[in-house]
């Protein structure tokens, strides 16, 4: 099987792509591979004097102001968006903490779902009418290999009741990524819409997440963990093949060929990922505490 790298991209000219957290890291990867295919790039960033840098090396791309704390930043940004373009090709929702001290969003949610999960899916739905105008365009959600050892409690979600250990609160925010997913692909096909989601994720990639915070784990993270961990440009690959290769379809999954490092490859999801009945409560739940709901049924002319 020949491999999938950065050859593979097809032509993006006159596509635009919108990548959170794009300032560093993968998501900074992952921007510049679909500036260089020659699309547009919007990079949604926290920190605009970081994300302003960032995108001088990101061809054709435009900084847009978003925190994923915040629910009222998320529609601000997705405002900004929409004032920006009348098409979105590729929405690649890729920021994300991992591992940090025990915290709460500006809405009150915990940390980890709150931004990983919730943040997501507040600018989804804020942007699906702009996905729904623009055919054949694609959301793709980075999760986590992470995502194998999580649960949802639905009873607890922010961990007001369970020991809070930093890990189990990642684990449940990528597991939800993933969830969140495949539920968002098979309302898509209902309603014949002509948008599709994936999601992938990018094993072991040496970037800054795991590094806030003062648990141990943080400690190793900082100092032991990047050389063992391939680099960021490869971490990317599988997002950028969920967001642009010709043959992926709705409901497909990319990660490294060998789990941890390697050139991305469809792979099978955990079973709790697959968890229709589980999936459906999320997008309840997510929907009650965000306030986001979804149209997707295209709009006719």
């Amino acid at each position: 099987m020949a491999r999938w790298d950065a050859s593979s991209i097809p032509s993006l000219d006159g596509k635009v792509a919108l990548v959170t957290g794009a300032n560093s890291g993968i998501g900074l990867e992952t921007a510049v591979l679909l500036g260089r295919a020659g699309a547009r790039v919007l990079m949604a960033c926290r920190n605009l004097s970081k994300a302003e840098q960032a995108a001088r090396g990101v061809p054709g791309s435009q900084v847009v102001q978003l925190d994923l704390a915040s629910l009222s930043s998320v529609a601000a940004a997705a405002a900004q968006v929409e004032a920006a373009t009348d098409r979105l090709d590729v929405l690649v929702n890729n920021a994300g903490l991992m591992a940090v001290d025990r915290g709460r969003t500006e809405d009150g949610f915990e940390t980890h779902f709150g931004v990983n999960h919730l943040g997501h899916f507040a600018l989804t739905a804020r942007l699906a009418p702009l996905l729904l105008t623009t055919a054949g365009s694609r959301v793709v959600n980075v999760s986590s290999v992470g995502h194998r050892l999580g649960s949802v409690d639905f009873d607890d979600l922010m961990f007001d009741k369970r020991r809070y250990d930093r890990w189990r609160p990642y684990f449940q925010s990528k597991l939800a990524n993933l969830l969140f997913t495949f539920e968002l692909d098979r309302r898509l096909r209902r309603a014949g819409a002509p948008v599709s989601a994936l999601a992938a994720h990018p094993g072991g990639t040496r970037t800054d997440l795991g590094f806030e915070g003062r648990g141990a784990t943080n400690v190793v993270m900082r100092s032991v963990a990047p050389a063992f961990l391939q680099p960021a440009s490869l971490g990317a690959l599988p997002s950028v093949r969920a967001a642009t290769d010709p043959s992926a379809r709705g409901g497909d999954f990319y990660g490294p060929q060998f789990v941890f490092f390697g050139y991305p490859v469809k792979e099978k999801p955990s079973r709790r990922a697959r968890d229709e009945s589980d999936a459906r409560r999320l997008w309840e739940v997510s929907e009650e505490l965000t306030g986001a709901r979804f149209e997707l049924a295209p709009r006719r002319p």
